[in-house]
């Protein structure tokens, strides 16, 4: 159901620049032509501007091309207009035909593939399987949730035929249950898809769970990109990604599942880990966020308390935070790194400093399903 492959190293390559009232746009940044890509940044950083004009509905000077194939380029005087772009949009809020059902809402979008020059069309029954819309083909929808009409309207871009989609904060208007709901579908997209897409957000934890790489953005500039894990683990980045929701993406596969005690127990680089039972087949990957506020350390191995899962790492990185009481710390786990937070008083009274063998305490609760992406298991 998916257009084909891009080729091996091809990129989206995006560049704009240019003053909106008060507001001054300058960014450039190179990414693949596969999965999901994440916007990232306070409002008004600059998110949406770029998302209108990746779409020809804002024009700035700049650039814009696809693999080989150019959309914008002012130099050379070439602009495609918007309808000539097979891209699919996804809204904050679900731009659906209140007059017309699901179902004639989503042929809609075939519709206008048909009249495009995108990429293979997208088979609607596999469309409507992939976001779980079934039942809802003859509702109107007015009758349907704010979850569904996402998902409706996700359908709807992908009926079009795209060869990138771009979503623009498409949860933000959505509740946490209901966010909750619509995640595991946007990850079916993920595994799905062989087209790009370019997710706007300023939640991390959705960054975290969906996105494979990143945009940092501040003030209308572009602060840093990289895969996703790469970024969040890094210290300097505070004021772009926030202290409270800091943390990490830790990949590890999943070993057995304990029915007494409903759990699943996992293993990273020959460590153990549990957490509360999960669907994912023993032998898959899983992708969990751990983040720094939930993660304590210890120079000893602690017994007698309740926390199962204890890592034991070296301390790679101390940032403590002027004028505060803090510090960020990263400890290496073998692989991988994990953050924690800790108050300066702790650092100079546990005497921690680079190098210095350490256990990190994680509490369970670390691990809500919210923040775990199942992954195919591995061959071999």
């Amino acid at each position: 159901m998916t257009p084909p492959d891009a080729p091996d190293g091809a990129t989206i390559d995006a560049a704009f620049t240019g003053r909106l009232g008060q507001f001054q746009l300058d960014v450039g940044f190179q990414v693949p032509m596969r999965g999901i890509t994440a916007l990232f940044g306070p409002s008004g950083c600059g998110k949406t501007t770029i998302l209108r004009c990746m779409a020809g509905l804002q024009r700035l000077p700049g650039r814009l091309a696809l693999g080989a194939e150019t959309w914008q380029d002012c130099g050379r005087g070439v602009f495609l207009q918007p309808h000539r772009r097979p891209v699919g949009y996804v809204f904050q809020e679900a731009s659906l035909f209140d007059h017309l059902s699901v179902r004639r809402n989503l042929t809609y979008g075939a519709r206008r593939a048909r009249d495009g020059d995108g990429g293979a069309a997208l088979d609607f029954g596999q469309v409507v399987e992939l976001l779980g819309i079934g039942a809802l083909l003859d509702r109107a929808p007015a009758a349907l949730s704010g979850g569904e009409r996402q998902r409706v309207a996700v359908g709807r871009a992908l009926l079009s035929r795209p060869r990138l989609l771009l979503m623009d904060e498409p949860l933000s208007a959505l509740d946490r249950s209901t966010k909750d709901e619509i995640l595991p579908y946007l990850e079916a997209l993920h595994d799905s898809l062989a087209i790009p897409i370019i997710y706007v957000s300023h939640d991390i934890s959705e960054v975290a769970r969906l996105a494979d790489r990143i945009v940092v953005l501040a003030r209308g500039r572009v602060v840093t990109e990289g895969p996703v894990a790469a970024i969040l683990e890094r210290l300097d980045l505070h004021p772009a990604m926030g202290r409270f929701e800091a943390g990490v993406v830790l990949t590890v596969r999943v070993v057995r599942h304990d029915a007494e005690f409903y759990l699943t127990h996992l293993e990273h680089a020959g460590q153990e880990l549990v957490m509360p039972m999960t669907d994912a087949a023993p032998g898959s990957d899983i992708r969990l966020r751990i983040r720094a506020r939930d993660v304590s350390l210890a120079t000893e191995r602690p017994t007698g308390i309740s926390i199962r899962n204890i890592l034991s790492g070296t301390v790679a990185e101390i940032v403590e935070e002027p004028d505060t009481a803090f510090a960020e710390t990263l400890v290496d786990i073998g692989g991988a790194r994990i953050r924690s937070r800790v108050t300066r008083a702790s650092v100079a009274e546990l005497g921690l400093e680079v190098g210095k063998p350490v256990y990190a305490l994680i509490k369970s609760i670390t691990f809500e399903r919210r923040n775990l992406i199942t992954r195919a298991p591995r061959e071999g």
